[in-house]
């Protein structure tokens, strides 16, 4: 059977962009490359492209991988720990990055600060990052073995990991709100 092109991730993701820029074409939007707005177009889809990605892991890891665990047999658990969530988490941690430098960008640019819902929104999103880096990967890295730490550390990281994640969690809702608000005129 011959294969799609699609069925390559970077084909797929390669095929996505010529679509975009196809559909930039069809919409006219060409005339506006050396326009400020158009820039500030561009840093927005990456931004919430880069959201989509950070939060669609953040999600999968308390909607999906940390209640799932407890279920696998334990043979089959290294499968999940060594290969599966180690690359989940490298676009998880970097996901972050991508998101909170793409929203200073597009904050700076369109001077959105003014906006509190915006300026929330952001304060939230650089705690979720920072709580990325300084709790949630230095844990998972004692937790799934990644550097060496005793049973007692492990079990300890883990449950600090599953802590700052679910916290990021519960921020991601007020902090979607103030990113999703930013066209709001504000009441006072």
């Amino acid at each position: 059977m011959k294969k799609l092109p699609w069925e390559n991730l970077h084909a797929a993701l390669g095929i996505g962009v010529v679509l975009a820029i196809i559909l930039l074409l069809i919409a006219g939007h060409l005339s506006f490359l050396g326009d400020g707005a158009f820039w500030s177009f561009l840093f927005r889809i990456l931004h919430i492209w880069s959201g989509i990605l950070w939060i669609g892991l953040l999600y999968y890891f308390n909607f999906v991988q940390m209640p799932s665990m407890p279920k696998i047999p334990d043979e089959q658990k290294p499968a999940v720990s060594k290969v599966i969530a180690p690359a989940a988490l490298f676009f998880f941690r970097w996901g972050a990055v991508s998101t909170v430098v793409f929203g200073l960008i597009i904050m700076v640019y369109n001077e959105s600060w003014t906006n509190r819902g915006v300026s929330i929104g952001m304060l939230l999103g650089l705690i979720m990052a920072i709580n990325v880096w300084v709790l949630i990967w230095p844990n998972q890295q004692k937790a799934l073995g990644l550097v060496d730490a005793d049973a007692d550390t492990k079990k300890k990281a883990a449950r600090t990991a599953m802590l700052a994640s679910r916290f990021n969690t519960m921020l991601s809702i007020p902090m979607l709100y103030g990113m999703v608000s930013a066209h709001l005129p504000t009441a006072w």
